[in-house]
């Protein structure tokens, strides 16, 4: 996975139609007398930004710097959905209400984990000639601002035909990129954007072609690039992941593993994608990284949405992610730790020099993990080592070390610090559990006063770094 980091994140911008995803949680138990249909108890409520309020929320999730333009209604749904955008430190400066119009809220009940049925509330018809100066010109005086437009159409009349190609002529004449999510099956008024997100449906419907094999996908693909002068076509396809096609086409694989709700899966997508290129990733990354994130959102149930962390832990399920991206800088890990306490995760945390790798490390850092879900490894640099074991050593550098450890499953992150002590670290991580060796007594153990608990572990019999380098020592 592209090793995206967060202290520059990208400046991103949305147009399109907002909603409220709304949900009704419940059991079923019986059947009406009134009409063979289910009677659901309601048990819970709970709403949620969605369209393209979904794709602003799956930005901000990610860390990216993001506004959003759209038309409201004047209707009790409005303040709704502006409480949403708050709740998400999402401004609704750039938001005009036209008389008439109804902001749109879906309607979904949940039986059990199953979506049983869904009403909506909602307009239809384009927005007035007002709302489109509205929105064109507030994006003139903004677009500067922003790395990538994403626009995400749901067909509710936000985004009109004369509109949708201002936006984008404009965007071109200023070298900024305009990902669209289209609906519908005339694709005219995209023309010239950079790419579309269309899935297999919708792109069969565009080009009039039925993809059922790669065949049939690579006309209908082409067909949209050269048809809308597209910078790159994508299809998303599923299961079978996204195809690319700029001067060849292929396919990025699913990175899925276990699916419950689709829903808001496809603002995912195109919200990684304006995200990743907005870090200057090249495409095929960028898709990889989107295939990621729709793998964590379906495997939660609504219009979910994922973070960064998220990602890097689902990649790493996954086993396929690299060593280096576990490695993290002090500033980093505290973001890290901070988000992983607000989702209720359990941070371990532990530290040592690791000089030279043994079973008896492997056995501690085992039994380390299991007292939480995330092991936070704090390694002594270079420097720190050199102060406390002397001139000779370490033997392998910090970064080496560093990597290794990463490389070890049951190790979540390293981060390396140059004091003698890891007090300051662990007081800025803030960590629950405290693990060191056995060889401690616990008011021994540095940062005891900053956690929860202290756990000691008993060492491995003959097994260390010092009799390691005895053994090399004698027989040279």
């Amino acid at each position: 996975m592209i090793d995206i980091q967060t202290r520059n994140p990208p400046k991103l911008l949305v147009i399109g139609d907002l909603m409220i995803d709304h949900y009704l949680w419940g059991s079923c138990k019986r059947v009406s007398p009134e009409a063979p249909v289910q009677i659901i108890n309601i048990e819970q409520e709970s709403s949620s930004l969605g369209g393209a309020g979904n794709v602003v929320n799956n930005l901000k999730s990610l860390g990216a710097h993001v506004d959003v333009i759209s038309i409201i209604g004047n209707c009790k749904n409005t303040n709704s959905l502006k409480q949403l955008l708050n709740k998400v430190g999402i401004s609704n400066k750039y938001l005009k209400t036209e008389e008439g119009r109804y902001t749109s809220k879906k309607t979904r009940i949940i039986a059990s984990q199953q979506q049983v049925v869904r009403y909506d509330v909602e307009s239809k018809e384009d927005i007035s000639e007002k709302s489109e100066n509205y929105i064109f010109n507030t994006f003139k005086k903004i677009i500067k601002n922003y790395d990538v437009v994403l626009l995400s159409d749901y067909g509710k009349g936000v985004l009109t035909s004369a509109l949708t190609q201002s936006i984008i002529n404009l965007s071109n004449a200023l070298n900024i990129k305009v990902l669209v999510d289209p609906k519908g099956k005339d694709y005219s008024k995209y023309k010239n954007a950079f790419l579309l997100t269309p899935n297999k449906k919708e792109a069969s419907d565009a080009t009039q072609i039925n993809i059922d094999d790669n065949d049939s996908l690579n006309k209908a693909i082409k067909k949209l690039r050269t048809t809308l002068n597209l910078n790159i076509s994508l299809i998303t396809l599923s299961e079978k992941g996204v195809a690319i096609y700029d001067e060849n086409m292929r396919i990025k694989p699913t990175q899925s593993r276990e699916v419950f709700d689709v829903t808001g899966a496809g603002d995912t997508v195109i919200a990684a994608i304006g995200y990743a290129l907005g870090c200057k990733y090249d495409i095929d990354s960028a898709v990889e990284f989107a295939n990621l994130a729709a793998g964590v959102v379906v495997g939660k149930i609504g219009s979910a949405t994922t973070s960064i962390n998220e990602i890097i832990e689902y990649e790493s399920s996954l086993n396929k992610s690299l060593s280096n991206e576990h490695i993290k800088t002090k500033e980093r890990i505290v973001e890290i730790a901070r988000e992983l306490k607000a989702r209720g995760k359990k941070i371990i945390f532990t530290n040592g020099c690791f000089d030279i790798l043994h079973t008896g490390h492997i056995r501690y850092l085992e039994q380390s993990k299991q007292y939480g879900d995330v092991l936070i490894l704090g390694l002594n640099s270079d420097k720190s080592v050199n102060t406390l074991k002397g001139k000779n050593r370490p033997i392998n550098s910090e970064k080496d070390r560093a990597y290794l450890l990463a490389s070890i499953g049951v190790v979540d992150y390293v981060v390396i610090f140059d004091e003698e002590t890891p007090y300051e670290l662990i007081k800025s991580i803030k960590p629950n559990t405290l693990v060191k060796g056995s060889d401690y007594k616990i008011n021994e153990v540095i940062g005891r006063d900053l956690v929860d608990e202290v756990k000691l572990i008993d060492f491995v019999k003959g097994k260390s770094t010092s009799t390691t380098i005895e053994k090399i020592l004698k027989n040279q």
